[in-house]
């Protein structure tokens, strides 16, 4: 049980990073369709992720951990500015950066790198493989339906500016993560 409970609150660590994240890209105004395939997708990357960093193990994860976060931040910081970008342009204009397609491959992707570098770890510490990454991809699926909701709902309040608030909101974690 013990063990559980840590790997929740591991699980609910990752997760949140794809939460905040979430909370900018919610400034979108999406459907609730849109939701839920975000969440879903931010849930598989966060399955595949850190399954992925266990297969590597211990080889990899010195080299690969700096790489993966300057790779995330990278990624945050192309999306947040090209929802910068967007805010800018005419509705009709808006297609580029929509939560679909490559679009939410590379926002998925960004949000779960951090989860290889965990899964690194849990392969080196011999955690469960199937109940540690069940438990990160649903941890991460709920926190990002969480924080797309809550990013729709606070874009009514913000209008137009929502979007742009958004793209901030991923730059700064862009940068963050970068340096």
């Amino acid at each position: 049980m013990g063990e559980f409970v840590t790997l929740f609150i591991m699980a609910s660590a990752l997760g949140m990073d794809a939460f905040s994240i979430a909370l900018g890209m919610g400034m979108l105004g999406l459907r609730l369709k849109q939701i839920f395939n975000i969440g879903v997708t931010i849930g598989l990357f966060h399955i595949i992720m850190p399954l992925l960093g266990i297969a590597a193990g211990k080889l990899l994860s010195n080299y690969f951990g700096m790489i993966a976060t300057l790779i995330g931040g990278g990624l945050l910081l192309i999306i947040g500015l090209q929802m910068v970008l967007s805010s800018f342009k005419s509705d009709d204009d808006d297609k580029l950066m929509q939560p679909v397609g490559l679009g939410l491959v590379l926002f998925a992707l960004s949000v779960s790198l951090d989860s290889f570098s965990a899964g690194l770890s849990f392969g080196m510490l011999g955690a469960k493989t199937a109940v540690t990454v069940l438990m990160i991809g649903i941890v991460s699926m709920v926190l990002s339906w969480i924080g797309l909701l809550m990013g729709s709902r606070f874009q009514h309040y913000v209008g137009s500016y929502g979007e742009l608030l958004g793209g901030f909101i991923l730059i700064g974690f862009g940068i963050k993560l970068i340096f």
